[in-house]
């Protein structure tokens, strides 16, 4: 398994690989790998020849210091788990490497980055796309893998690399679980026993709106209402956000006549998590 530090480097290597007729899919991450990592590792092995992972914790998203150096860093455990995975290559530059002095272009995302996350995280989704940007230009994928946990920065993604003609297509992976429902997140492990055990509240909450929607509800707030009760009668939780949007623009719903995703953010203590469930409206 090769490790690039330098975007010039990683893209010589990329640039071989295509010369030679191989097909190259790119899992971009934060680190701190987990089995929903993996699961992301596993589809991209499906879709080409060779996988890259991205290792870098990008400072530009992260709109609170504090959170951005609490950040869990374990890079030699998150190699060893991209070699054990297949891994052809990992691309794990310095923050210089990214960001040398004189830096002072951004990309902004349209109005799919304004609700939600882009709301309660000023900058993020600027910073999230910046640096995807970055890192396309420096892995040259033909296929990049995303999450759908993450399912607005998947959205902004894909209208992205639309918008701008890049040439490779983008791919999305279900959100992986733990046994109890809670999604895989390298925040959990910054949850004390209690937090943990209280973060059922999040799947169980958003099984009650699918339940309800399933009952034949489409009134978005009364869904959104049920969400909200049962999350805030758990305790040491405290909710930023529960919206339901259009699946595909995000733009507010009021009665639900297509598919919508609804999107919820939470505190436990000092960790913020995010899920999301999609409401389909079978025709």
């Amino acid at each position: 398994m090769q490790v690039f530090e330098h975007p010039e480097t990683m893209t010589q290597w990329s640039l071989a690989q295509r010369d030679a007729g191989i097909s190259i899919a790119f899992v971009p991450t934060m680190g701190a790998l987990h089995r929903g990592h993996i699961a992301l590792i596993e589809r991209a092995h499906e879709l080409c020849d060779l996988v890259v992972v991205s290792i870098f914790v990008n400072k530009l998203q992260f709109n609170v210091a504090e959170d951005f150096a609490k950040y869990p860093r374990p890079i030699e455990a998150d190699l060893k788990q991209c070699e054990a995975a297949g891994v052809a290559a990992v691309y794990a530059p310095t923050h210089e490497a990214m960001y040398p002095v004189g830096f002072d272009t951004k990309v902004t995302p349209g109005i799919l980055g304004e609700p939600m996350e882009g709301a309660s995280r000023p900058g993020h989704f600027e910073g999230m796309a910046t640096v995807v940007v970055k890192l396309f230009n420096a892995v040259m994928p033909h296929t990049a893998v995303f999450g759908e946990k993450d399912y607005q920065q998947l959205a902004i993604v894909r209208a992205m690399v639309r918008d701008l003609n890049m040439p490779l297509t983008v791919d999305g992976l279900a959100t992986v679980r733990e046994d109890d429902g809670l999604a895989l997140s390298s925040r959990n492990v910054r949850l004390s026993a209690s937090d943990r055990t209280a973060a059922r509240a999040i799947p169980q909450a958003l099984e009650a709106a699918r339940n309800l929607f399933a009952s034949g509800v489409r009134d978005a707030k009364r869904i959104e209402d049920t969400v909200t009760t049962a999350l805030a009668a758990v305790a040491n939780c405290s909710i930023d956000y529960v919206q339901i949007a259009d699946a595909t623009n995000l733009s507010e719903v009021t009665h639900i006549e297509r598919d919508v995703v609804l999107a919820i953010a939470v505190w436990f203590g000092d960790v913020r998590l995010i899920d999301n469930t999609v409401l389909r409206v079978h025709r």
